[in-house]
């Protein structure tokens, strides 16, 4: 199996982020700026050739040849003017159009490919929607930054600039006045800008966590009605909902506190420009038609200003969402590839413990020192009650975490010298839950040889005894199955699972609980498919019914992180030890926690 491609790892700084992903499309991003700035200074031109028709129009009134005569170079610079801004905004959309869906795949993509790479570890701590919900902040959220920056923020600074170029010219008094309001103005919203960054961002981690908590509710809905705790759930609910209702009103006062201050200050400047204006008109220092365009700029600059305040607040709020998905998915990755791992090949599948040391947390040792070699095409039973250090042993062999000291060898190699890609693709996974996706059966079969044709699919269905159901479902093969395959029962997605399995044909074959929430009936059936796809390969199997076990080559029972018995079915029998009581008192080959029995460590059989 290839090697996954090089992940492109996004900066873990909310601006070098943002830049980082315009960086990859130039040519779109400088046209964009650039019909903009041409849609925007058309739109702030207007009002000048407005001007300049009032003004024709005041000074040709007695004479209508010469009134048409005056007002035509203007008319014909207003009718230019409102064309070219028309079409520089739709150049500039069309732009947007082309590079903006391009940018989010790539965006989802990266960040994808990154959480890919966490730890079991990293996953046990994080909702499935709540990162989900991150990776659709992260790419939204630069794509309404770039927006806002591109296409809000730019053509506003550029209405300011020419605004205050045609005020100055008309009056160095007027030009003065607009300065002074527009930096005193920009600098307060930019400020009080800054508080809204803050509680847009607790907002946001209200809302994710509140959308992680419907998401955790809907996947257990079943649990939820097999428990009658319908009305349960809605108040636990309410209790989060709570929270992200007052950390949003607490963002949108503050937020309506700042457009109520601006206001005001707008209508100063409103007010106060056309003021200015008609004194200046009055004394003889403007004319009528530099009125009008005083006037006529006054209202557009407010309204400008306003809108720009609304987009500091939102461009704090994108910054926000950027950074709360920075913060979530960009963590560093707890077990990457070493530096020097290489894709390994693993044939015969010999596996070797060597002087393990895991704990999961301080103070709380699984193995201390342990040691256990199992050789190429062996088929090992582990048997334990809980606690003993089953499922780690089999976490180390997958490298879902990784020993304090110590290391684990497939065919003589420190795994850990091996890319994590192609140790799993060595290695042959069933588990008591197996993992299906909601998506076809061919599909979920198909998952284990993604360039399997139909008739492998079908064959490795028939090995698995999953052939017969489905064809007898609706759509057959192309049926779809649920979320976790829900629309079968366990025992057929236990044959899915090694159906699977059987078309990866793996090495190496590890079983978790594989057959634990079966009936007899169906593990009997599925029994017969796991012998088969056990063949010629090294093979764990976990279990805590017993008679699962029976017909492997070798047992190793653990009890506290140690490997107290190790032997086959029948010379463990004989032995009269542990295996043997437990055995005997298992009810329908179960392992009941009651067992749990004192024992003194024996040396390690073969």
């Amino acid at each position: 199996m290839s090697e996954i491609e090089a992940i492109t790892v996004p900066p873990k700084r909310p601006w070098a982020y943002v830049w980082h992903y315009v960086r990859l499309y130039p040519r779109w991003y400088w046209s964009i700026a650039l019909l903009q700035i041409g849609a925007a200074m058309c739109a702030t031109l207007m009002p000048y050739a407005i001007g300049r028709i009032t003004g024709a129009a005041s000074s040709g009134s007695w004479d209508q040849a010469n009134l048409l005569q005056a007002c035509l170079p203007a008319m014909g610079l207003l009718l230019g003017l409102a064309v070219a801004q028309m079409l520089c905004a739709r150049g500039a959309t069309f732009c947007m159009i082309k590079v903006r869906p391009q940018q989010k795949v790539r965006i989802t993509r990266d960040l994808f490919a990154y959480l890919q790479q966490h730890s079991a570890r990293y996953f046990g701590e994080h909702f499935a929607g709540s990162l989900a919900h991150r990776i659709s902040e992260g790419s939204i959220g630069l794509l309404e930054i770039t927006w806002a920056l591109v296409v809000e923020m730019l053509p506003i600074l550029v209405v300011l600039v020419t605004s205050l170029v045609l005020l100055t010219l008309a009056s160095p008094w007027l030009g003065l006045s607009l300065l002074v309001w527009v930096v005193a103005y920009s600098l307060l919203a930019w400020l009080l800008s800054r508080k809204a960054q803050v509680l847009a961002s607790e907002h946001a981690q209200a809302r994710s966590v509140t959308t992680g908590k419907i998401v955790d509710a809907v996947g257990n809905l079943s649990s939820i009605r097999l428990f009658a705790r319908q009305g349960f759930e809605l108040d636990y609910l309410t209790r989060y909902q709570a929270k992200e209702k007052q950390a949003a009103q607490r963002s949108f006062f503050y937020q309506e506190k700042i457009r109520f201050l601006q206001d005001s200050l707008s209508i100063v400047l409103r007010v106060g420009l056309v003021a200015l204006a008609l004194y200046l008109w009055h004394i003889g220092k403007i004319d009528v038609g530099q009125l009008v365009m005083v006037a006529t700029l006054g209202l557009m600059i407010v309204a400008q200003c306003s809108y720009l305040s609304m987009q500091f607040m939102h461009f704090f709020e994108y910054i926000g969402n950027i950074e709360n998905s920075i913060n979530t998915l960009l963590q560093p990755h707890e077990m990457p590839d070493h530096p020097s791992a290489t894709p390994a090949q693993i044939d015969k599948g010999s596996i070797h413990f060597r002087d393990i040391n895991f704990s999961y947390g301080a103070g709380k040792p699984v193995f201390q020192q342990f040691n256990l070699h199992i050789r190429a095409g062996q088929r090992v039973g582990i048997v334990g009650l809980s606690g003993s250090g089953k499922s780690t042993l089999l976490n180390l062999l997958l490298r879902s975490y990784e020993p304090q000291s110590g290391h684990v060898e497939v065919d003589g190699i420190n795994i850990q010298n091996m890319t994590q890609q192609s140790l799993h693709s060595h290695i042959g996974l069933i588990p008591q839950e197996p993992g299906l996706f909601h998506r076809s059966l061919k599909e979920n079969i198909g998952y284990g040889d993604i360039n399997a044709n139909e008739a492998q699919i079908i064959l490795a269905a028939r090995r698995a005894h999953a052939h017969d159901f489905i064809v007898q479902m609706p759509d057959g093969y192309n049926a779809l199955i649920g979320e976790r395959g829900v629309k079968l029962s366990g025992g057929q997605r236990q044959r899915i699972a090694i159906a699977r399995a059987l078309l990866k044909d793996a090495p190496i074959l590890v079983l978790d609980e594989a057959t634990a929430s079966l009936d007899s009936e169906t593990e009997s059936l599925i029994q017969s498919s796991l012998d088969d796809i056990m063949a010629d390969k090294t093979v764990l199997v976990v279990a805590h019914r017993l008679s699962t076990l029976a017909h492997l080559d070798r047992i190793v029972v653990l009890d506290k992180g140690q490997i107290v018995e190790d032997g086959s079915h029948l010379q463990l029998l004989q032995r009269q030890g542990l295996y043997y009581r437990l055995w005997q008192r298992q009810s329908n080959g179960l392992l009941s926690e009651a067992d749990r029995l004192e024992t003194v460590p024996v040396k390690q059989g073969a």
